[in-house]
């Protein structure tokens, strides 16, 4: 079992963004199962340990549809029609993966290994819930303090996309600019060859542990179930 990338995997994503065909990926199939799905597998099973140390009975399932991702796009309603992602995403959830809010997540392409944890897109009730948790003075102070401690490590909580607060929810003073978040999340970015040295896991687990108290406000206080 390895806990690193061997090369090919970032030669084989870069390949891909140049060339973005069926004909192109049906010829490198082979490439793809080895450089890719093989090692993508081993290192969701090599950072399970790590995983739960960071937080507790999150779920990593080695496997394409379970905590990674498929390559292929949904072109059905984008005007993008490349078949194919240029990248490699990883997802790690707790409870059931289609009701997680939240997770840790990891994303390896020619650009880089970008590597945060939180929610993406809140709608409708997961966006009243978390709005209500932000008011709730013992929870909001809870998120203040979380989000105060990523910005000390240079990791910003982003996701903030409105100028001004929804109608009907009182925060505190220091917690109010948390409700112009629709989303809420943080990550960094590492170079791309990091994704192949043979200390990857435990880099990952450093990088995972200031964003990872985020991800559990969020399973806590906004994922239902």
């Amino acid at each position: 079992m390895t806990d690193a990338f061997p090369p090919g995997t970032v030669d084989f994503l870069a390949e891909l963004r140049e060339h973005n065909t069926a004909e192109w990926f049906d010829a490198n199939r082979s490439r793809y199962q080895r450089d890719v799905v093989a090692p993508a597998k081993e290192l969701v099973t090599a950072l399970g340990p790590a995983l739960d140390r960071l937080a507790p009975g999150i779920r990593a399932e080695p496997r394409v549809l379970g905590s990674i991702f498929r390559i292929n796009r949904d072109t059905r309603f984008s005007p993008d029609k490349r078949p194919y992602k240029d990248h490699l995403d990883f997802w790690f959830w707790h409870g059931e993966r289609a009701a997680a809010v939240s997770g840790l997540f990891l994303r390896l392409s020619p650009d880089g290994l970008a590597v945060g944890a939180g929610a993406h897109d809140l709608q409708k009730e997961t966006l009243r819930r978390y709005r209500t948790a932000v008011c709730d003075p013992s929870a909001g102070a809870a998120l203040v303090d979380i989000t105060g401690r990523l910005e000390d490590v240079g990791s910003p909580v982003l996701g903030r996309s409105m100028t001004r607060p929804p109608a009907g929810f009182d925060a505190s003073a220091d917690a109010a600019p948390l409700l112009l978040h629709r989303a809420l999340f943080a990550a960094r970015l590492e170079p791309p060859e990091r994704a192949t040295q043979p200390d990857l896991v435990a880099r990952l687990e450093e990088l995972w542990a200031p964003p990872a108290p985020l991800h559990l406000w969020l399973v806590r206080h906004v994922q239902e179930g």
